[in-house]
């Protein structure tokens, strides 16, 4: 009971490291990647779809992507899309396909984006601790039921502690990487 309590507060805690990993990738750096377009959503026939599944998003250079729509009609859609979405970039169309050019990032739209990762951060913490305590009111009641003791409600609190702890250290990985990706020019 007590071992299947623990592996699911580390899975839990598992997919929150990752799903924090996962926003920090959508966060541009000087690096250019078609993940940036991960968040744009497409009307498509009355149903918002995302735009990596309505075309093909590729790395052209250093500093430009290159989406390949299937159905070209949407051409004029993408791009308002694109220009609406809150990543400050402008499509340039061309015959059948539409270039993103990615202009390097400002000094204080760094900041900016520190100051956003550093919260997205704190956020991941906080669901981190939220699953141990809420695991650590799950103990506490098997321990008034009686269904184990106080020696194996102490060593499932320990674990479950030094799970918080390792996920929090990852967390602050990620969080110091992304910083040094966004200060390095």
């Amino acid at each position: 009971m007590i071992n299947t309590l623990q592996e699911k507060v580390y899975i839990k805690m598992n997919k929150c490291v990752l799903l924090f990993q996962n926003d920090l990738n959508k966060i541009r750096t000087n690096h250019v990647t078609p993940s940036l377009l991960d968040n744009i959503y497409i009307d498509y026939y009355g149903t918002s779809t995302p735009l990596n599944q309505l075309s093909s998003i590729t790395i052209e250079n250093f500093n430009t992507l290159k989406i390949t729509l299937f159905d070209i009609s949407i051409k004029e859609i993408v791009e308002k899309s694109i220009i609406n979405s809150k990543l400050g970039l402008n499509p340039i169309s061309s015959d059948s396909f539409i270039r993103v050019p990615i202009p390097k990032l400002t000094e204080s739209r760094r900041q900016e984006l520190i100051k956003i990762i550093r919260n997205d951060t704190e956020n991941a913490r906080i669901v981190i601790r939220n699953i141990r305590r809420e695991a650590n009111d799950y103990i506490k009641i098997l321990l008034k039921k009686k269904e184990i003791t106080q020696d194996v409600e102490k060593e499932a609190k320990q674990n479950i502690q030094k799970n918080t702890n390792l996920f929090i250290k990852r967390i602050n990985s990620i969080l110091e990487t992304k910083e040094k990706e966004l200060l390095t020019i």
